[in-house]
């Protein structure tokens, strides 16, 4: 049972990532918004091996080698935690018939590893309170882990199309 949810995990979390990831691409294409450069991500975890956790701003700390590799990296393992910690929550039989409602309420709570994390880690403050226009990118951090719930459903219901959960 935990390899299965294990797997499970790894191809809904991935999915549902790369779902958030093509909304993301969507916007950019059409909206011409800016989305989050996982470089920097990658940059922030190379210095918080080294101890340092805040930067003002990031873009101005020292590159870390392979940062765009590790930020990709990153951002899909944590797409699979957290794809873990939904199943687990929700129970294994959501797979079975899975529901919208759930993965959008999980998917919206997940915002707040980047408002207490990440952000703050950046060098944007709690909740990117010194960004120069901060709701703005609160409305952007919500919308892109609005998806990623959206995204948790669409590859739930494709994994059990193809694998038969």
């Amino acid at each position: 049972m935990a390899t299965n949810i294990i797997l499970n995990a790894a191809i809904i979390g991935t999915g549902a990532t790369a779902f958030m990831d093509l909304i993301a691409l969507i916007q950019k294409h059409i909206l011409s918004q800016q989305s989050l450069n996982y470089a920097m991500v990658g940059r922030w975890l190379g210095h918080v091996t080294q101890g340092r956790i805040v930067h003002r701003p990031i873009s101005a700390s020292r590159p870390i080698p392979f940062e765009g590799f590790l930020g990709w990296s990153m951002h899909y393992l944590i797409g699979v935690f957290f794809a873990f910690g939904f199943i687990i929550l929700v129970g294994h039989n959501w797979l079975e018939t899975p529901s919208l409602l759930p993965a959008l309420v999980f998917g919206v709570f997940t915002v707040f590893a980047p408002f207490l994390v990440l952000q703050p880690g950046l060098g944007a403050g709690l909740f990117a309170r010194r960004l120069p226009s901060p709701n703005v990118a609160r409305l952007k951090s919500v919308f892109a882990h609005f998806s990623f719930g959206m995204g948790l459903w669409v590859a739930a219901i494709c994994a059990s199309m193809f694998f038969g959960h």
